[in-house]
């Protein structure tokens, strides 16, 4: 569901959302729950009869009610569904502008990344904890993947299809985290392989 910026800052005009309610929703819902709760207590009266068993009545409507009552709860607390897969909602784009609030793969990838560089931005420990594993790994996958070892599997092989300075990068902590430049050299190098 798309918003524009016209609609959350217009306090003007409300939804009605409450206000259009006809007078007659709390009796209808009232009416509702007393048919459902009657058709609920008569099934289990006799499917409770039919094994032989007899509980009093009030203790199955209680119970029916309080079934609904947590139906009810759960359902206005739970989330709105998530947005069905495939379907293009194109509500109040124009075209060429990102949709920001989309789910996307790319998006995800790259906040994957960017949040624990920026986290880590100038403290080795985040950094060696954090970044240098999944580089590791992300270099393990690519010589995997092109090459069939892994540092672990075939280290001298390994070495040499990565190179010594991304080899020792990968393998010793720093003592300060990389500067963008030196980040994007090990990059680089990682898309060699």
């Amino acid at each position: 569901m798309s918003t524009s910026i016209d609609d959350l800052l217009a306090f003007g005009d409300e939804p009605a959302g409450e206000a259009e309610r006809p007078s007659g929703g709390r009796a209808r819902w009232l009416l509702r729950t007393a048919a459902v709760t009657a058709a609920v207590v008569a099934v289990v009266m006799v499917a409770l009869s039919a094994v032989g068993l007899r509980v009093p009545i009030w203790i199955i409507v209680a119970g029916v009610l309080a079934v609904l009552a947590v139906r009810r709860v759960t359902a206005a607390l739970s989330p709105p569904p998530p947005p069905r897969a495939g379907v293009r909602t194109a509500v109040g784009e124009e075209p060429g502008t990102w949709n920001w609030s989309s789910r996307d793969a790319l998006r995800t990838a790259i906040n994957g990344w960017e949040r624990p560089l920026d986290w880590c931005g100038g403290n080795r420990e985040r950094f060696t904890e954090r970044v240098l594993p999944r580089l590791g790994e992300l270099a393990d996958e690519r010589l995997r993947q092109r090459h069939g070892v892994t540092r672990e599997s075939d280290p001298a092989r390994a070495r040499a299809l990565l190179g010594e300075q991304l080899w020792t990068f990968l393998g010793t902590p720093a003592r300060r985290p990389p500067s963008p430049r030196d980040l994007a050299a090990i990059v680089a190098e990682l898309e060699k392989i």
